[in-house]
């Protein structure tokens, strides 16, 4: 885990080695965990037999040991760590969740977790770090050597969620003026790089980064040329201060494998690789997706109380916006009282403008976030999507239009709510798109806010619609 930012031809400590297959019958035909290894697991939990547990645990990779720490009940997660000790892979601690994750480092010693840490590569290292308590964090780390040390901290200094806390430190740089056939003898002979790497990165005695090599370029060129002559400028590189969904968005527009990291210098401090982006992509996508239900980082893993305190804010924004639309019924109380089947049909107005509001909104967001909706676009997309609510609102409008005629006998009733239909359709797909872009615009992020405002609209819209013609349909007024 040491990079070695000094020199300019050093490099980065060995990563986590590949784990074996999981053991025979770790999962189902489903894909699941099997009930009988499970159920092994426990019995050597319960019995306190390390030996039997080591054995089914040790040649779990650290994603499937993961996946074992969720399944199982919080005692016995404490349990496993207990008994396999030193053989309990701290690298799963990446692929759990934020409350099982802070569970176990919390029940774990700092010195167990200094020890796992100094195995660990330096981006997994930090995540594990950075949501510890300043003091423990502060205990663990002094704890592991100097070098190793520096490069944490150095790390953790970083934004939370920037590119220098997802970036990796295990690199290899070397000048400009070394051969080819430099390089390979020293890549050869270094026991102190990483595990796998697609490019050699070129920088100058301050290390400053200069360009990239390839490694298949490389290896496909005699030893005598110079590395100068191979060097390209390096794609793209990332700042270590920029946000992680940026550097996601760089991989995907230039199809990157890896990308350098650089500070505000210009200085090579790290690189960030396509497995770190995946995993930003999935969080991003699952992050946008609870925003938009307004549950916030909730967990699959988090207690009652916490999962209620989450969603609370959230409930009693729709409590109030609940209100301003029934605010809006109640101007119309006469009307409702003198033709009931208004009543009865209101759900399906504000319904129909809520889903289809929800659509549109759902691409929206997500398109505003993918880049593929900006300012050059949205004009024509926002006419498209007018297109679209005007011509649902039709099919769906004459659609119930026709069974509320022929369900309450009469035409009038059919014809409003058809209309109503339309208005409020085509007062969602505006809304849908509108909103999200209003409130990207003002930065605000879109998937947080958008469906609060977007169901308020279409609800005030549908109810003033729907009822208002009807007063004025029927003279009511």
């Amino acid at each position: 885990m040491t990079g070695r930012e000094e020199d300019p031809t050093a490099s980065g400590a060995t990563g986590e080695a590949e784990n074996a297959a999981p053991p025979p019958g770790f999962y189902d035909d489903d894909g699941y965990i099997e009930q009988s290894y499970l159920d092994r697991v426990r019995e050597s939990l319960k019995s306190g037999d390390r030996e039997e547990l080591v054995g089914d645990i040790e040649p779990l990779h650290a994603s499937e040991l993961g996946e074992l720490l969720e399944v199982l009940e919080k005692d016995e997660r404490e349990q496993l760590v207990n008994l396999a000790g030193g053989a309990f892979d701290l690298g799963a601690l990446t692929e759990v969740d934020e409350a099982i994750r802070l569970q176990i480092v919390d029940h774990l010693p700092n010195e167990q977790i200094a020890e796992g840490l100094s195995e660990m590569d330096s981006d997994d290292a930090v995540y594990i770090l950075e949501d510890m308590e300043e003091e423990d964090q502060n205990e663990v780390l002094e704890r592991l050597p100097f070098d190793e040390r520096l490069i944490l901290r150095r790390a953790l200094e970083y934004p939370e969620d920037s590119a220098g806390r997802r970036m990796q430190t295990e690199f290899i740089a070397v000048p400009p003026f070394w051969t080819v056939g430099q390089t390979i003898d020293y890549m050869r002979e270094d026991d102190d790089l990483p595990d796998r790497f697609h490019e050699i990165f070129v920088v100058s005695p301050q290390y400053e980064l200069m360009g990239s090599v390839a490694l298949d370029r490389m290896l496909r060129t005699r030893r005598d040329v110079s590395i100068s002559e191979l060097m390209e400028e390096t794609s793209h590189p990332i700042e270590a201060t920029a946000d992680q969904e940026e550097a996601a968005h760089i991989f995907q527009q230039y199809d990157l494998l890896s990308a350098a990291v650089v500070d505000n210098g210009g200085r090579l401090v790290g690189v960030m690789t396509i497995d770190d982006i995946v995993d930003v992509i999935s969080e991003e996508a699952e992050e946008d997706i609870k925003r938009l239900a307004g549950v916030g980082d909730e967990e699959l893993s988090d207690s009652v109380s916490a999962t209620s305190k989450s969603r609370v804010p959230w409930l009693l924004i729709n409590l109030v916006t609940a209100f301003v639309a029934a605010s809006v019924i109640g101007l119309f109380d006469t009307t409702i009282e003198k033709i009931v089947a208004l009543a009865v049909l209101m759900p399906i107005v504000a319904g129909m403008g809520g889903n289809a509001a929800s659509q549109t909104m759902t691409v929206t967001v997500r398109a505003l976030a993918t880049r593929d909706l900006d300012i050059h676009n949205a004009s024509r997309i926002i006419r498209r999507e007018a297109a679209v609510g005007i011509i649902n609102g039709a099919v769906f409008g004459i659609l119930i239009g026709l069974v509320a005629g022929l369900w309450f006998h009469s035409p009038d009733i059919g014809g409003i709510i058809a209309t109503a239909i339309v208005i409020n359709m085509m007062a969602a797909a505006l809304g849908g798109i509108l909103i999200p872009l209003f409130l990207d615009k003002l930065g605000v992020d879109p998937a947080i806010a958008s469906a609060v405002f977007v169901t308020t609209v279409t609800d005030i819209v549908g109810f003033f619609a729907f009822l208002g013609l009807a007063t004025w349909w029927f003279g009511l007024g």
